[in-house]
Order: structure tokens, then C-alpha cells, then sequence
């Protein structure tokens, strides 16, 4: 298919492709368009060619199997499959994260240009991290969709389809926020195993996740600034209407300051 030239209708387009590989290297490729100046942006523009509920939204390919989370297989880091498990669910996860930033770019009208650029920014990376974890995965004699998965994530997306507040409240500054707090025991977990790639891999998707992370944190600010919402009450209402778990600890307090979070909010954390 020729690709559209206005940036959140190529948006869309690579959330609906199925093929995990193919949809990575036309964000990138949407992502270089973009840097050269060959896509317009219109933030007023409905990009679906049809009702959003007839769109197969996300697109993703048969496999792997979406199970619920306790049926997910158990990750021993004794065993190479074990490893794999771990990678292959990691993968997933970017796979997943892939969408979501796609979904946030071309889902949400009437934001400012530099909103749909950040999005554009967390979608490019999310590739570049399960392209990274697909090719390690392979290392290990596995593919993605070898293993069971689950879709937690992406039903945070769907539920907060019609509120764009939520969705920064809940996707970015709460769920994509456990990930500070879980990759560094991993790493440590994976390390020890003596899978150093797997390890470094983890590193740069740390250092990557601190800007996706604060760019929720700061959309969400922008947007309770707007419609005069006070932010901490806002986020207690929205995470009890659209059933957000609640964080739990240990947090990695350095990399969610780096994120946005105050200091206020670090303490509200510590204490619940």
C-alpha cells in the first residue's frame, strides 16, 4: 500500500499492520519520513478511513496465544527456555508498547504538534526495543509468539479509548511506570544468568522508558491544566473508574524523578 502523507493517517496505517517485523521498520521508516520533512501534520484530521470500532485495531499476528496473566508460563532463569520465556514476554511487552504510542499519535484529535511528535518519538523507540529482543530471542533458538502472553497492557488502552486524560493518567504515568521499577531486578536476574546481551538490551530500554514515562507525566499536567482539573484528585477518580492497578513497591524513586513524578507523589506512593 502507498504510504499517507500526513503523519497520523501513517500512524494508523502501521498500527493495523499484523506482521511484528513489518510494522517496526514502517515506524522507522514513518519515523525518518517525518525527520526529513516529507509528512504533514494535521491535528485536526480524522485519519480513519473507517469507524474506529470496524478497524482491526490493534493489528497483530496470530501468535502468541493471549492467555490470562496467571496462565503465563513460569521464567526459570536456570534453563535457556527459561531465559527465552523471560525475553519472548519482554518482547511483548514492546510489541504492545509498539501500538499503544501508535494509537496515542493517531487516536486523539486537536492536541499540540509537539504532543503527536512526542508520540512519534515513544513509537519509533518501542520498535527499536522489540526489534532488539525479537533478534536476541532468535540467539536463543526461540521467535516471538513461541510462548504464551497476555494483553494487560493493551486493555488499559482500549478502555481509555474515548479519554485522553485517562489514557495519559493511566497508560504512560502508571502501567509503563512499573516497568522503572521492574527492569532493574530483571536486569539483575538476567545478568546473573550469565546473559549479558539480554542485560545491556535492558539497559538502553530503561534509559528510553524515563522519557516515555515523562512525556505521559507531562501530557497529563498540560491536560488537567486546560480543563482546570486538579491533578491528584483527577488521577484517584480515573484510576478508580477505569480499574487501574495500584502501584506497588519497591519503586525505583531515581528514574521516576527523572520521569516527572514530584516528590509529593513519590511519598503518596511509598505510603499506600
Amino acid at each position: 500500500m502507498p504510504h499517507p502523507t500526513e503523519l497520523r493517517a501513517y500512524a494508523l496505517q502501521c498500527l493495523l499492520e499484523t506482521d511484528p517485523a513489518m510494522k517496526a521498520a514502517a515506524v522507522a521508516a514513518m519515523a525518518q519520513a517525518w525527520a526529513e520533512g516529507v509528512l504533514a501534520l494535521d491535528p485536526a484530521h480524522d485519519p480513519a478511513a473507517a469507524p474506529a470500532s470496524e478497524l482491526a485495531i490493534p493489528g497483530r499476528p496470530v501468535r502468541p496465544e493471549l492467555v490470562p496473566p496467571r496462565l503465563v508460563g513460569r521464567r526459570s532463569m536456570a534453563t535457556l527456555e527459561g531465559r527465552a520465556m523471560l525475553v519472548h514476554a519482554l518482547s511483548h511487552i514492546e510489541f504492545n508498547a509498539v501500538n499503544l504510542a501508535l494509537d496515542a499519535l493517531w487516536r486523539f484529535p486537536g492536541m499540540p504538534a509537539e504532543y503527536y511528535i512526542d508520540w512519534l518519538r515513544v513509537a519509533r523507540e518501542e520498535a527499536y526495543h522489540y526489534s532488539m529482543l525479537a533478534a536476541h530471542l532468535q540467539t536463543l533458538g526461540y521467535q516471538y509468539g513461541d510462548f504464551s502472553a497476555h494483553d494487560s497492557l493493551w486493555e488499559m488502552v482500549e478502555r481509555t479509548r474515548e479519554d485522553i486524560t485517562a489514557r495519559m493518567a493511566l497508560v504512560p504515568r502508571t502501567l509503563e511506570a512499573r516497568g522503572l521499577d521492574a527492569i532493574p531486578p530483571l536486569r539483575a536476574k538476567i545478568a546473573q544468568a550469565g546473559d549479558m546481551a539480554a542485560a545491556a538490551i535492558l539497559d538502553i530500554i530503561l534509559r528510553d522508558e524515563i522519557g516515555h514515562v515523562e512525556i505521559g507525566n507531562r501530557w497529563y499536567g498540560y491536560l488537567c491544566e486546560q480543563r482546570g482539573l486538579e491533578p491528584r484528585a483527577t488521577y484517584d477518580e480515573l484510576a478508580a473508574r477505569y480499574r487501574a492497578p495500584t502501584p506497588k513497591g519497591p519503586f525505583n524513586l531515581e528514574a521516576r524523578r527523572k520521569a516527572g513524578f514530584s516528590e509529593a507523589e513519590l511519598d503518596r506512593l511509598q505510603s499506600a
